[in-house]
């Protein structure tokens, strides 16, 4: 069986999309349109920071 790690956080921390592409040219926000941090190949879902943070907030550990 496999057993937790002991130090291993409750929620894991959000991660940058996987393959970040560096810009530019920068990819638009899916959410508010904005240009983002990553670039236009960048594959998944990519957020502005601003979106990015509220996002984060909403899908938050609470307790």
């Amino acid at each position: 069986m496999d057993q937790p790690q002991e130090n291993a956080p409750y929620c894991p921390a959000p991660a940058a999309p996987a393959g970040r592409v560096p810009g530019p040219p920068y990819a638009d926000c899916l959410e508010c349109g904005k240009p983002t941090e990553y670039g236009v190949a960048t594959p998944g879902i990519v957020l502005c920071p601003v979106c990015e943070w509220q996002e984060a907030q909403r899908t938050a550990c609470s307790g």
